[in-house]
């Protein structure tokens, strides 16, 4: 693949994180003339560090829970840095 194919594949993949490798490759093939199966979309993606990752999935923190949260930490102690290290 040419540099110009790999800074275009790499612009439309910023612009839309979320498509699938096939729309990419029909895209590029509509808007650039360039003939690329999803695998090399894959396979250059992976090289160029593109990763898919999911995003780790949070506790919801309610007002409440939060209050809470403070509370407790505020009824504790503050920790001495020398009995820590001892």
């Amino acid at each position: 693949m040419t540099e110009r194919g790999q800074s275009m594949l790499k612009r439309r993949v910023r612009r839309s994180r979320q498509l699938s490798a096939e729309s990419i490759a029909k895209d590029l093939q509509t808007w650039c003339g360039l003939q690329m199966s999803p695998t090399t979309v894959r396979r250059e993606l992976l090289g160029m560090g593109f990763h898919g990752q999911v995003a780790a999935s949070k506790p919801y923190i309610s007002k409440c829970t939060a209050k809470c949260r403070i509370q407790s930490c505020k009824a504790r102690p503050p920790l001495d840095p020398r009995a820590v290290l001892a």
